[in-house]
């Protein structure tokens, strides 16, 4: 009867795969032959197909100089006017973690530190599941990254994944070399790639961007660090913009948009966002550009003496005014003085989403910010 059913419902299921994650939920209670559907990994694999929009933000606080991390997450809708912050997202997994990074739906997490035997988690917060990997020399201030493709490797049977872990060797006070760590769900293996970059700078804000088979990672000098997963070929690319050429410490962040990274800076000169068109040949194209005045101008409720404010942070032990925390399809998550907004690229006007006090009392040096888009992807064996 089933397989009857949904072969004289194709209209169906074509017109239910065009619908957002967040729709399908609702409409999987609607009857079980819906929820079936809903559930079923053809389904899925038809309806990722369609771009799926930002639902919201997650935001973790961290201590600056304690090596015990915050166990608590908030995640913060962009769409949904008078939602409050939601804090129980993940009380579905085993013990409280730290957020790492995300793609296509998945989100990879850790144990909280301290710790007895820290591991990894992937894991969906729309279905509630998830699976566990152990994790040999577990190390706080390595980076991870994950790699999920479901037009590359097909969700019909399985889900294969990838994580990337990035680790920093510093074998003299002038002289470092990332290496690189490599988990494939296939075999449910880590192994360490003969890749090492050479690079004297750190990696800034610790969170890795995916795109199209290659990772990013923002670094503090003047270079982001790429690694090519499939190769396993990594090196550096120079920014758009040198740093020195400005009077002040400008801040920055890179992102996703349009399946190309973007780089998004704010200095005295304003904010400027740009995209890398060709990471071989190090060729940026400036995207979006507005002078910290005019967007004052056209946001008078929240913005004031902003461009003063930035220009007079001259050391990097001053708290930025405005610091772009997350980028992704051209919404720019971005935190004023003690307030998160939502500034959509093109668009001068800024949106209220929080209050650093409802977000807690380390939440203004180096959070975690990871952009989320809702996903029905399982992670439970068919």
């Amino acid at each position: 009867m089933e397989e009857l059913w949904f072969a004289s419902n194709d209209i169906l299921i074509d017109v239910l795969c065009r619908l957002p994650t967040k729709t399908l939920l609702g409409w999987k209670c609607v009857s079980k032959e819906w929820h079936h559907l809903i559930s079923d990994r053809s389904f899925i694999k038809h309806q990722l197909k369609r771009t799926e929009p930002i639902s919201g933000f997650f935001f973790q606080e961290r201590f600056q100089w304690c090596d015990n991390d915050i166990k608590s997450i908030s995640y913060i809708p962009v769409k949904t006017e008078g939602t409050e912050l939601q804090r129980t997202i993940f009380d579905f997994l085993p013990e409280n973690v730290v957020l790492l990074a995300v793609s296509n739906g998945l989100i990879c997490c850790r144990s909280c530190f301290p710790s007895p035997q820290p591991v990894i988690y992937i894991c969906n917060p729309v279905n509630k599941e998830w699976v566990k990997l152990q994790w040999p020399a577990p190390d706080r201030r390595s980076s991870l990254g994950l790699a999920f493709d479901p037009f590359k490797d097909p969700i019909d049977e399985s889900i294969n994944f990838k994580v990337v872990r990035v680790h920093q060797t510093v074998t003299d006070p002038d002289d470092s070399y990332f290496s690189f760590d490599i988990y494939l769900s296939k075999t449910s293996t880590w192994r360490r790639s003969g890749e090492i970059c050479q690079c004297n700078h750190n990696l800034y804000k610790n969170k890795a961007i995916f795109i199209g088979g290659i990772f990013y990672w923002l670094t503090d000098g003047d270079q982001i660090l790429m690694f090519d997963i499939e190769n396993e070929l990594s090196w550096l690319v120079t920014i758009p913009v040198p740093l020195v050429q400005f009077d002040s410490i400008t801040e920055m962040c890179i992102g996703e948009s349009e399946g190309k990274l973007h780089y998004v800076l704010i200095s005295e000169d304003g904010l400027q966002v740009w995209v890398l068109d060709d990471y071989f040949d190090f060729t940026w194209s400036l995207k979006y550009s507005i002078a910290l005045d005019e967007m004052e101008r056209e946001n008078l409720e929240f913005l004031c003496n902003v461009k003063q404010r930035v220009a007079s942070r001259l050391t990097i032990d001053m708290t930025p005014w405005m610091d772009p925390l997350a980028f992704k399809d051209g919404l720019l998550f971005i935190r004023v003085g003690a307030t998160i907004y939502l500034l959509k690229l093109g668009m001068m006007k800024m949106e209220e989403l929080c209050t650093l006090s409802t977000l807690g009392p380390n939440s203004m040096i180096s959070p975690i910010v990871l952009p989320y888009s809702m996903s029905l992807v399982p992670l439970s064996q068919p």
